[in-house]
C-alpha cells in the first residue's frame, strides 16, 4: 500500500494556528460600527456585534478593560473600538478584542482636539518660556467656574484649610453647553481688565476649573478661543479640567496644569502652618539679635562713660599731686635738717669751740637756702597748678556760659546751631545759659559778611 504524504492536523491545531497568525499579522485597529446583540453576564465582561450596513464582526471587551469605559454602551449606539484582532479558538469564531470604546462623537471631537492641538503647539502657544511664573503668596485669587459645581465647592474647603487669608472671587461661568466658551472668553478678560485698572481688588492669579465629564462635556475648554484667552492673559491663570486623566487644550496653555481642581488649590496657595512656623522662627531670632544689640550698645555706653571725665576730678586730681609734691618736699627739708644736725654735733664733740661755731653758721646759711629754694619750688608748682587750672576753665563750656554766653541748639532735631544761616525765620531754638535754659521763635535772620573762620 502506498504511503501518503499528507500533513493531518486537529481543529484545535487548526484555530491555535490561526489564532496566531491573525494576531501577529494585524496590529491595534481603530473600527467604527453600531453596537449590536449587546451580552453583560454576571462575569462583567461584555460581549457584542459591531456592525454597518454590509457586515459585522463578534467583539468581546473584558472586564479588566471595561471598567475604564465612561458611558454604558447600548444597542443601536454608534461607537469606536480600539482593539486587536483574534479568533476564539473554541467556536473557530473570528472576533475582536475590544480595549476601548468611545462614542463616535468622542471620535470626531478627538480628531478635533487633536488637530488644534498640532496647530497651537506649532504657533508655539505651548512653549514652557511663555509661562509664565505664579507669586508665592497671592492675596486675591478670580476662580472662573460654574458656581454651583462640586469642583468650586472643594476648592474653596481647600483654600479655607490652608490659608484662609487669601481673598477668592467667582467669576461664574457656564462649563458646559454653546454659551459655555463664549463666557469663558470674557471671564479672562474682565479679570485682566479689572487688575489692570487697579481696582480695590485686583487680581494675583487666575484658576480656571471644572469637575470630571466626556469629552463633549469638556469641548469648551477645548475651543481655540478659549485658549488664546488663556495665552493672552497678562494675569498667571492655572488650569484644571476634569480628572487627573483628563488633558484639555486649556491645559497645555495654561501656565500651570494641575490634575484636579482640589489639587490646583493645593499648588496655588501657600501652608498657612508652614509660614506661621517659619514667622515664629523668624521673631525667635529677631527678639535674639535686638536683645543682643541692646546689651552690647549698653555694654558700650557704660565704657565711653567710665572714659568720660568731668573736669572737676582732673582739677581734684592735680590737686593731689600737688599736695604728694608738697609732703615729699617737706621730708626732703627735715632730712637734710636732720642729716646737718647730725654732722654739727659730731664736730661739737671731736672739734673745737670755733669748728662748731663755723659749723653754725654755716648750718644756718644752709637752712636760709634750703628753705628758700623749698618756697621757690612751691611758688613754681603752684604757678603751674593755677595755669593748668586756667586753661582747663577756657576749654570748659561751663566757663563760657560763666562769662554770659549761651549755647544754642534747634528744638527740632537737638543740634548746636552754630551759623544763623542754619535757622529760618518761625525755627524754635533753645538757649542753655549759666543757669537753666530758654526756649525762643526766630523773628529774623542776620546774615554776617565777615567769616571768623
Amino acid at each position: 500500500m502506498e504511503r501518503s504524504n499528507r500533513q493531518i492536523i486537529s481543529v484545535s491545531d487548526l484555530n491555535r494556528n490561526a489564532k496566531r497568525l491573525l494576531e501577529s499579522e494585524f496590529p491595534i485597529l481603530h473600527v467604527e460600527g453600531e453596537i449590536s446583540n449587546l451580552a453583560q453576564p454576571g462575569s462583567g465582561h461584555w460581549y457584542f456585534t459591531l456592525k454597518d450596513d454590509r457586515a459585522q464582526v463578534r467583539c468581546a471587551m473584558f472586564k479588566n478593560r471595561n471598567h475604564m469605559v465612561r458611558f454604558k454602551p447600548r444597542n443601536g449606539q454608534q461607537i469606536v473600538v480600539r482593539g486587536r484582532i483574534s479568533l476564539y479558538e473554541g467556536r473557530g469564531e473570528f472576533q475582536m478584542i475590544a480595549e476601548f470604546l468611545e462614542d463616535s462623537g468622542d471620535g470626531a471631537l478627538r480628531r478635533a482636539f487633536e488637530k488644534l492641538k498640532a496647530s497651537l503647539q506649532t504657533e508655539g502657544l505651548f512653549d514652557e518660556a511663555r509661562k509664565k511664573p505664579l507669586p508665592g503668596l497671592p492675596e486675591h485669587i478670580a476662580i472662573i467656574t460654574s458656581p454651583t459645581g462640586a469642583a468650586v465647592r472643594d476648592i474653596i474647603s481647600v483654600m479655607q484649610r490652608r490659608f484662609p487669608a487669601v481673598q477668592i472671587s467667582i467669576l461664574p461661568v457656564q462649563v458646559q453647553g454653546d454659551q459655555s466658551a463664549p463666557q469663558i472668553v470674557a471671564a479672562l478678560q474682565r479679570a485682566n481688565r479689572l487688575s489692570d485698572e487697579q481696582q480695590t481688588a485686583p487680581f494675583d492669579l487666575i484658576l480656571l476649573t471644572r469637575g470630571g465629564g466626556s469629552l463633549e462635556d469638556l469641548w469648551s475648554f477645548n475651543t481655540e478661543p478659549v485658549a488664546r484667552a488663556i495665552a493672552s492673559s497678562r494675569l498667571p491663570v492655572v488650569s484644571a479640567v476634569g480628572h487627573e486623566s483628563d488633558f484639555s487644550i486649556a491645559d497645555f496653555v495654561a501656565d500651570l496644569r494641575a490634575p484636579t481642581p482640589s489639587a490646583a488649590a493645593e499648588l496655588i496657595t501657600p501652608d498657612g502652618d508652614v509660614l506661621l512656623d517659619s514667622f515664629n522662627v523668624i521673631t525667635r531670632r529677631l527678639r535674639q539679635l535686638m536683645h543682643q544689640r541692646f546689651t552690647d550698645s549698653a555694654k558700650e555706653i557704660m565704657y565711653l562713660q567710665k572714659r568720660l571725665r568731668h573736669p572737676r576730678a582732673h582739677l581734684e586730681e592735680l590737686a593731689q599731686r600737688l599736695d604728694e609734691l608738697e609732703r615729699r618736699l617737706i621730708s626732703t627739708i627735715d632730712n637734710q635738717l636732720e642729716r646737718q644736725r647730725s654732722r654739727v654735733e659730731r664736730h661739737r664733740l671731736t672739734s673745737p669751740q670755733t669748728t662748731i661755731d663755723a659749723n653754725r653758721i654755716k648750718l644756718g646759711y644752709l637752712k636760709e637756702k634750703l628753705i628758700e629754694r623749698s618756697q621757690s619750688a612751691i611758688r613754681a608748682r603752684s604757678d603751674q597748678l593755677v595755669n593748668l587750672t586756667v586753661r582747663l576753665d577756657t576749654l570748659s563750656p561751663l566757663a563760657t556760659l560763666q562769662r554770659g554766653y549761651a549755647i544754642v541748639s534747634s528744638e527740632t532735631d537737638k543740634h548746636i546751631v552754630t551759623s544763623s544761616q542754619d535757622l529760618q525765620p518761625g525755627d524754635h531754638i533753645r538757649a542753655r545759659l549759666k543757669s537753666g535754659a530758654v526756649t525762643a521763635k526766630v523773628q529774623t535772620i542776620e546774615v554776617s559778611t565777615t567769616s571768623d573762620e
